[in-house]
């Protein structure tokens, strides 16, 4: 793992969300979105727009030099605006990007730890998120306790309960 100082996100880093955004919707395809297109298309913006509202937080990761490499961040959504991972509107959904060239350095790992750690401290019952299919991050969701809760088109829904309540591996 490389030095990195995480700290949590401010509202000045709304852009620095949005190309963290960018590159979670284009993991696996960089030219299938633009930046334009991301803060275009209400079903992918709403994960941004107007950061941060109440009940959103986040965390930022920055190297050795200070730059930015990659951020994570939980957000509620209602139920008549849903996100791709929507569980409920209690339970926010999470972003997480890294910026290519610090990719499989841990970097995704230090922010999920640091999110989930300020989710605890926030209260909410449980995180959630969407997974594409060939989407390598899923065995860090998995290894942090995310569990398949639903499937949409090509994506696994996965949460991670803070409670006792048992989740069943859909």
């Amino acid at each position: 793992m490389v030095p990195l100082f995480i700290r949590p996100a401010a509202p000045d880093d709304a852009g620095f969300l949005s190309l963290v955004l960018l590159e979670a919707f284009t993991w696996n395809d960089p030219g299938r979105h633009t930046l334009d297109d991301i803060r275009a298309d209400p079903a992918i913006a709403h994960y941004v727009a107007g950061w941060p509202r109440p009940g959103d937080f986040g965390v930022v990761a920055q190297d050795d030099d200070g730059t930015p490499v990659g951020a994570t961040w939980a957000r509620p959504l209602p139920a008549d605006d849903p996100g791709y991972g929507h569980v409920a509107p209690d339970i926010p959904e999470i972003m997480l990007g890294v910026l290519p060239g610090h990719r499989g350095r841990g970097v995704g790992g230090a922010l999920l730890d640091a999110l989930v750690a300020r989710a605890r401290e926030e209260g909410v019952p449980a995180l959630s998120l969407s997974v594409e299919d060939g989407n390598a991050a899923v065995r860090l969701y998995r290894a942090r306790g995310f569990v398949k809760v639903g499937r949409t088109g090509d994506s696994d829904t996965m949460l991670l309960r803070f409670d006792d309540t048992p989740t069943a591996d859909a």
